[in-house]
This record gives C-alpha cells, sequence and structure tokens, in this order.
C-alpha cells in the first residue's frame, strides 16, 4: 500500500514533509512484529497512527484492544491489563480476562504508557520478553501472543532519569520510535485539515459548506495550536455550528481560539501563545533586555564607588574595600562608610534579627559634640575649631544612622555596613560601654 492508498484509507491529512515521514516510517514497521513506541504532544494524532499499523499488519484480522494506562486507577491496572481470580481482590466476585489474554493473536495498543505504575511495568515487561503472565490472586502462568504498540505525550528519557519509568521497560518499548511533529511545526498541514473537518461536519449536522477568506487563513497558519489536531476540530465544529454565513473570516474565527479575545489582531493570536512558549527571536530579545540591565547596573556601582573613595578621603580613611549590593539603599542614604574589617566566616544565624532602640529623634553627634557632615579635612592645626572627629567616633556615628534608617534591624545594618552581624553585635556592645 503506497503513501497515498495509507492516507485516503485512514484519512491522515497532510502534504508536509513531517506527515509523509511518519506514514513512510509506520508502512515499514506495519509487516513486522516489532513493538512501536509513538510519541508525540497530545491530540497530534497518535491512536490514529496505531490503528493504520494494526491494519497493514499480518495481525489485521485479529483484535486491536486499546486502553489509556493513565484513566485506570493504580489499583486496578494490573486485573485490566492480566485479569484476576475470583476473590483476589475485594470486588472481584468473578472471574476477570484480562487485555492481552483477550488479545491473543492480534495487537495491544497502550496509549499513555508514561502513567503506567511502577509496579505494572514489570508484569508488562515480562510479557513484552516472553508473553508470559499470570492473573491476579494466581500464580499460574499463562502465554499469549500478542503485538504491543505503545504512545506516549512525556519524553520517557527524562521520566526513568527521574525514576518514574523503569528504564529496562523503556528499551523494550522503544525499538522503532515514531515521532509525531506537533500542528504548529507543520503549518502546511492546518489548512488542509480544517477544510477536512469544515467539509465532514457540514455534511453531519446539515449546513451549508464555509469558505474560509484570506484573514482566517492567516489567522489560523498564525495560531500554535497547543491543542494540536484535537484542537482544530473543535474549532471547526463551533464555526461549522454557531457561524452563520458562508463565508468564515478572522473575526468569526478568533472567538474560537483558546486565550485569543475578540478584540485582539491576527497578529496577536501568535504573540498571545508566546507568552507561555517563547520564541528563540523572544529569548533573544529578554537576553537582550538583561544584559543591558547589567551594563547600566555596572555603571551605577562605578559612581557608587567614586563617591564613596570621596566621602573616605574627607574623613581621613583608607577607600572602602567593600560596597554596598544594588538596592541596599536608596541614593539619598549613600552617605555611609564602610568601616572595619568584615569577618571571613558567615555567622548569619549568630544573633536574632531583633529591634535595636535608638533613643532621640535627632541626629546622632560624635563624642566631641559636632556633627559628622559638618567636619572637613584641614591642612593645618584648627585654631577656633574643634578637631576633626575620630574614626571611632566617625565609626559610631554611621553605625548609629545606620540603626535609624533600618528601624533597629541588625542583620540589613551590617549588611548595609559591609560587615558581618557578629562584627555589628560586637561593635554595639563597645557602643554600650561607652556610654
Amino acid at each position: 500500500m503506497d503513501r497515498q492508498a495509507v492516507q485516503e484509507r485512514f484519512g491522515i491529512i497532510g502534504t508536509s514533509a513531517a506527515i509523509y515521514h511518519v506514514i513512510d516510517r509506520a508502512r515499514q514497521v506495519a509487516r513486522t512484529d516489532i513493538t512501536v513506541l509513538v510519541e508525540g504532544e497530545s491530540g497530534v494524532g497518535k491512536e490514529l497512527i496505531a490503528h493504520a499499523i494494526h491494519e497493514m499488519s499480518p495481525r489485521r484480522h485479529g483484535p486491536l484492544k486499546i486502553i489509556n494506562t493513565g484513566a485506570i486507577p493504580e489499583g486496578l491496572i494490573e486485573s485490566e491489563l492480566f485479569g484476576a481470580e475470583k476473590g483476589a481482590y475485594t470486588g472481584a466476585s468473578e472471574k476477570r480476562i484480562g487485555l492481552f489474554e483477550d488479545a491473543d493473536g492480534g495487537t495491544v495498543f497502550l496509549d499513555e504508557i508514561g502513567e503506567m505504575p511502577l509496579a505494572a511495568q514489570v508484569k508488562l515487561l515480562r510479557v513484552l520478553e516472553s508473553g508470559a503472565f499470570s492473573r491476579v490472586g494466581s500464580s499460574t502462568l499463562r502465554k499469549t501472543d500478542v503485538r504491543v504498540l505503545a504512545a506516549t505525550n512525556k519524553d520517557l528519557g527524562r521520566e526513568v532519569e527521574a525514576g518514574r519509568f523503569r528504564e529496562d521497560l523503556y528499551y523494550r518499548l522503544s525499538t522503532v520510535i515514531i515521532k509525531i511533529p506537533p500542528l504548529r511545526e507543520r503549518a502546511d498541514d492546518i489548512l488542509p485539515i480544517f477544510e477536512t473537518f469544515l467539509h465532514q461536519l457540514a455534511q453531519k449536522y446539515g449546513t451549508a459548506r464555509r469558505r474560509l477568506d484570506e484573514s482566517a487563513v492567516q489567522l489560523l497558519r498564525q495560531y500554535r495550536w497547543p491543542g494540536n489536531v484535537r484542537e482544530l476540530r473543535n474549532v471547526a465544529e463551533q464555526v461549522v455550528v454557531l457561524h452563520r454565513g458562508e463565508t468564515v473570516t478572522a473575526e468569526a474565527v478568533r472567538p474560537f481560539l483558546r486565550g485569543v479575545t475578540a478584540a485582539s489582531t491576527p497578529g496577536t493570536a501568535l504573540m498571545a501563545i508566546s507568552r507561555a512558549a517563547p520564541s528563540e527571536p523572544d529569548a533573544f530579545r529578554e537576553r537582550e533586555l538583561i544584559y543591558r540591565a547589567l551594563l547600566e547596573l555596572r555603571l551605577e556601582m562605578r559612581d557608587l564607588k567614586e563617591e564613596m573613595a570621596k566621602l573616605t578621603a574627607g574623613l581621613g580613611t583608607a577607600p572602602a574595600r567593600e560596597v554596598f549590593e544594588p538596592g541596599d539603599l536608596p541614593p539619598e542614604r549613600r552617605d555611609f562608610v564602610i568601616l572595619g574589617e568584615p569577618d571571613k566566616e558567615d555567622y548569619g544565624g549568630f544573633i536574632e534579627d531583633v529591634t535595636y532602640e535608638i533613643e532621640g529623634d535627632e541626629d546622632p553627634l560624635s563624642s566631641n559634640g559636632r556633627r559628622l557632615e559638618d567636619a572637613a579635612p584641614e591642612t593645618g592645626p584648627p585654631r577656633d575649631e574643634p578637631p576633626v572627629p575620630t574614626l571611632e567616633d566617625a565609626e559610631r556615628t554611621l553605625i548609629t544612622k545606620a540603626l535609624k534608617y533600618y528601624e533597629g534591624n541588625r542583620r540589613q545594618t551590617a549588611k548595609a555596613l559591609g560587615i558581618s552581624e557578629r562584627t555589628l553585635y560586637r561593635k554595639l556592645k563597645e557602643l554600650d560601654e561607652d556610654l
């Protein structure tokens, strides 16, 4: 059976190279009994490909049994697959024939195989390797002759790494992998599939056939179709049933698209979905904004260093060894000087983060009674003015001002001054002793 015949017989619509590759691979494996794993997002048509493989295989005269392993409770999955003896569990009032026993001579299609519990995976591996199984509640081995097709919308390789799927079972299932690409990666197939749905549904509901104008075509091709072919059919059905008139415009289609409002323009359809799954150009623009912000931050830090150097020079101290982290202090509070040698150890949890009380609302004074900001370096001995505040006085003043600014929060104060909480704690004790 050639490719075109396969498409016509099984209703596989599309002219893209991606869908042609899927059909050709299905034709190749159908003649054998090899295990096939069909991968793809939800709604791409994995079950349709499984049907095609079974119908083109030598087992086409045998049964095709389909089970969604993700829809069955964990406690019942083994009895569904392998059967159960009467009384094997609560509610087992009679003997139950399992899926593998019932499909003898045919094909079993395990949909959403990634959801199968680990306990059931062990028995499934045994069936794949030897065809042997036992019913729940029985120790008797039984044999079955089935071909297994499986499907998943998960990356089973990652599931194996996370410990949620058995590695040996993964290798046994993935002898041949057929990956069905999502609809957004084969935009050439969107319009033919949609128009086929319009025609079929118009016949089903007895309505006039709908015709898409250029704006509607553009919108359908731009939309990312997170639900793939299943969502495409849903939109087509709503258009056939709810839209009045034969011509279908973008305005008529837009209300049926997930996440796109009626007030949006055709261009917004793609943008609305891009927020959830950004394309490469979007990621590039985001990186560019981050780099720009980092550059501006670096310039601000350089300016801050210069201001700190000027201030420390005015106090007769060496330039500060460290500067504040970005955002620690607003620009108007950059008059703090970092004094003291920071400890090399991290004592972040050494003291409790409690409020340190500062009495009075006036600006703190040094021990000689003069404001720190009024002090200025002099080239010679002063005559009528008090001397320049000592380093100890300046340190006391800065610590006091910082504590007032941060409302007594020691942790934030220590971080702003560039010292550890242990050093701040020691200096506060010295401050209390002096007072």
